[in-house]
């Protein structure tokens, strides 16, 4: 099962078709339902970042095999301003919108691989992993 599914993020509602299809993946991978929340957690934190920070970009998603697993990447990926304080971002509390500040901290536990870029001026790419174990 090689695909590969984006979702742009342009307005919030996008954000709900984004963690709808990503969710749908998860389970033709066969992860189960609590995996497949965690991933739909995740994936809502990554396109509502895209939403309100950078006002638009995509959210891909590709299934992938490596050795004996199975599992999901998902790629977001905008153009917007890009994270100024990288390391503050990455620190559990921090909010920047007023939430609680689970946001990239929360989708790295959620997830078993996280890698972010961000330029500023040039935008944030996050690559997630959640293997099927």
């Amino acid at each position: 099962m090689d695909f590969q599914s984006c979702v742009n993020i342009k307005k919030e509602w996008d954000i709900v078709g984004a963690r709808q299809l990503g969710r749908d993946i998860a389970r033709k991978i066969g992860f189960g339902t609590v995996d497949q929340a965690r991933i739909a957690t995740a994936i809502s934190e990554l396109a509502r970042n895209i939403y309100l920070y950078a006002g638009a970009g995509k959210v891909c998603f590709e299934a992938i095999e490596d050795m004996n697993y199975k599992g999901i990447r998902i790629m977001a990926v905008d153009d917007g301003p890009g994270i100024k304080e990288l390391n503050q971002v990455m620190e559990d509390g921090f909010s920047t919108s007023g939430g609680l500040g689970a946001g990239l901290p929360g989708v790295r536990r959620l997830m078993d691989e996280f890698d972010i870029q961000s330029d500023e001026g040039k935008g944030t790419d996050i690559k997630v992993v959640k293997w099927l174990r």
